[in-house]
């Protein structure tokens, strides 16, 4: 059921949109078009903008040596996520003054963050999630965001991942299950 968005408990969510995460993209340029458009339309309407990064100190502390996908990362060379310029968000969609910038340890934007905290310090109940990966952060925030009983949304065109059947098979089978399915342009403000 689409919900319409009420300003003063929703957020939307523009998750790990960092230069790296970008340029792994085939076409970028078909995900920010509409996530501005969406920050926009944000803005306009008064809904506080959180942006949530991937980001670790130097040296990776918080990596165990057996978590696989972040342990691969922090000893291989060119994915250097342990730097202030890795955290940046990508030019394009960057935050305006008085957007909340949230870094996380985990694939989830709640994992090793303060989401929460910030979350429920706005009374934020609805999330309007974009982001990449759509098979990543996106599905790992929404699945945990639902049993934390968010109501949510989320913008397809606004997400993004390397596996376009991905993609495509979790925002028009999967994610339907437990949160709206909108366009940048159908989101009703």
């Amino acid at each position: 059921m689409e919900n319409k968005t009420d300003p003063k408990s929703t957020a939307l969510l523009v998750m790990d949109v960092q230069a790296l995460t970008v340029n792994m993209i085939a076409n970028s340029e078909t995900l920010l078009k509409p996530l501005n458009k969406a920050i926009q339309k944000a803005r306009a309407g008064g809904i506080p903008i959180i942006y949530v990064v991937i980001g670790f100190r130097k040296g990776y502390p918080e990596v165990s040596a057996s978590n696989k996908s972040f342990s691969q990362i922090a000893h291989s060379t060119g994915m250097n996520i342990d730097t202030e310029e890795a955290t940046r968000v990508h030019a394009s969609v960057a935050p305006a003054p008085g957007d909340i910038i949230v870094t996380k340890k985990r694939v989830s934007a709640f994992a090793g963050s303060d989401l929460e905290i910030v979350l429920r310090s706005g009374n934020i109940k609805h999330l309007v999630l974009t982001g990449i990966a759509t098979s990543g952060v996106v599905l790992s925030t929404i699945r945990e965001a639902a049993d934390k009983d968010y109501v949510l949304t989320v913008l397809s065109d606004c997400c993004a991942d390397r596996d376009e059947e991905v993609h495509r098979v979790l925002t028009t089978k999967v994610f339907i299950r437990q949160a709206d399915v909108l366009t940048a342009d159908t989101w009703p403000l």
